[in-house]
């Protein structure tokens, strides 16, 4: 089995993130081979079109670009602000897949792990974040599905890890899942 890069782009960067925590839980378990590989965005310049037609490119989003172009695969790891993504998330998307020409995302693999304080765990974020990978072609895995509700219960208070065995187990399930589908679907040479 070969390795595989993965990009693990988190929608939150406040301290004591449950999306960080996850993020960092899915890599830890996640089978070897899957190099996990955390990608900044929540710093990204937001997408403005006259700076892409100028020619004024902002070196961040070329360094973030150049960044996804060396990636095999991504784990997508969200919160949910008012049913949808946060900015940042919705941002690195469109800055990721800019120019049309641009094919950063294109025909490689990813899965979306979502989760809220609440009980649906993020299903609203999951579907926008979905929906908005359709036109740069990632290809998502559907089964199974990444949705942490209640994630608040997890956490361990004095490490700020996820500690909670069922979950961990659940996690681990879907991280096996997806090196299957990163061998099956990333591109290949």
């Amino acid at each position: 089995m070969s390795k595989y890069r993965i990009g693990v782009l988190v929608g939150s960067s406040r301290r004591g993130s449950f999306s960080q925590a996850l993020a960092h839980a899915a890599c830890e378990v996640a089978p070897e081979s899957l190099s996990c590989t955390f990608i900044e965005i929540e710093n990204l310049p937001f997408y403005d079109q006259d700076l892409e037609e100028s020619g004024e490119v902002p070196e961040d989003w070329t360094a973030f670009r150049a960044e996804l172009e060396s990636c095999d695969g991504f784990l997508f790891v969200t919160p949910e602000y008012n049913r949808s993504v946060p900015a940042v998330m919705k941002n690195a998307v469109d800055v990721g897949s800019r120019p049309a020409s641009t094919k950063t995302w294109y025909g490689k693999p990813g899965v979306i792990l979502s989760q809220s304080p609440g009980r649906t765990g993020g299903l609203g974020a999951s579907l926008a974040l979905r929906q908005a990978l359709v036109y740069p072609n990632v290809i998502l895995m559907n089964q199974p599905e990444g949705y942490f509700g209640e994630i608040a219960a997890t956490i361990d208070e004095a490490s700020g890890e996820i500690s909670d065995e069922h979950t961990l187990g659940f996690l681990t399930k879907i991280m096996e899942a997806f090196a299957d589908w990163v061998e099956r679907v990333a591109p290949k040479g």
